[in-house]
């Protein structure tokens, strides 16, 4: 059997049987053929693998400048690898068991003021039909906390304006209901109503978004737009940083952890927690501007 075809096995098994949400299984099928390529360089018959040259491969990947979350999600496809290869008579047992998962440092999120949201926003030209979707993309997203992909899955039977609910499909399959503002609902109506059936073209397409073709817009074109938000406004970030200022946000703004957990859509709270650091470092650098320099009086 080719590299290519056990590939191609192993990603199949991962979304069919293992039922990995599709991103998680891209990523494991990447990291199995840096590693199915590195015993190919040094003439390691994939049924002869031990342990040992599993930590040499995870070494050969650091050496070559990969970061410690880069590897924590090697060796966690490793071990989904090597339950597979087990299961299909490859190996004996699962040597990727063996290996310890470093710990990866976790880093703030970049978070956006509300002024930069702001000028990011009022930087589309509503005057051209383009233009009034994403207005209607980008303040859903913020005012959501939505992933990009969620946003383009997004389907019309899945907006309720009547009780300013959308239903998003999430990670693992996971759903969730998400309430959006007037905003939000003054914008995505106005471009449902007036934009998106001159898009489509009187043909079934089941998601909000669109292209100028008319079809599901792509993870890619919304961010090709968002890069161009960013020459326009000259607020520099990430799509998924509107993600993350949203979170921040609420928190700032006397939201619970746990509603905002159930907004994000994230499976365990300390993965939300770290906006509560931000949170706090916010208020420590403020308290640092206003407070440097004064002397009791």
């Amino acid at each position: 059997m080719t590299v290519e075809m056990l590939l191609e096995q192993f990603y199949a098994d991962l979304i069919l049987v293992k039922r990995a949400a599709q991103k998680t299984a891209m990523t494991y099928k990447i990291s199995a053929e840096e590693f199915l390529h590195w015993l190919v360089e040094q003439q390691i018959k994939l049924r002869d693998v031990s342990s040992l040259n599993l930590v040499y491969f995870l070494t050969a990947r650091k050496t070559d400048g990969c970061s410690e979350l880069t590897i924590a999600k090697d060796i966690s496809a490793m071990r989904a690898f090597g339950d597979y290869l087990v299961r299909k008579n490859y190996w004996p047992e699962n040597h990727a068991l063996m290996l310890d998962r470093p710990k990866a440092s976790r880093h703030l999120p970049s978070v956006l003021s509300l002024e930069q949201i702001e000028k990011l926003l009022s930087s589309i030209d509503d005057s051209t039909p383009l233009g009034i979707r994403d207005q209607a993309l980008f303040e859903l997203i913020y005012s959501c906390g939505l992933r990009i992909s969620e946003a383009c899955d997004l389907k019309v039977a899945n907006v309720h304006f009547e009780e300013h609910l959308i239903l998003v499909h999430g990670k693992g399959d996971k759903e969730r209901i998400v309430p959006f503002g007037d905003i939000a609902a003054q914008k995505l109506k106005k471009y449902m109503d007036e934009v998106r059936p001159g898009l489509v073209k009187g043909r079934n397409i089941s998601e909000v978004f669109v292209n100028y073709k008319g079809e599901p817009i792509s993870r890619k074109g919304v961010w090709k737009r968002f890069k161009q938000l960013e020459a326009l406004s000259g607020v520099h970030s990430k799509v998924h940083t509107l993600r993350h200022s949203f979170a921040t946000h609420l928190l700032a703004g006397g939201a619970d952890l746990r509603s905002v957990q159930e907004l994000l859509g994230h499976s365990d709270l300390s993965t939300t927690t770290i906006y509560t650091h931000v949170t706090d470092t916010q208020l420590m650098n403020a308290h640092k501007k206003y407070f440097e320099g004064k002397n009791d009086e």
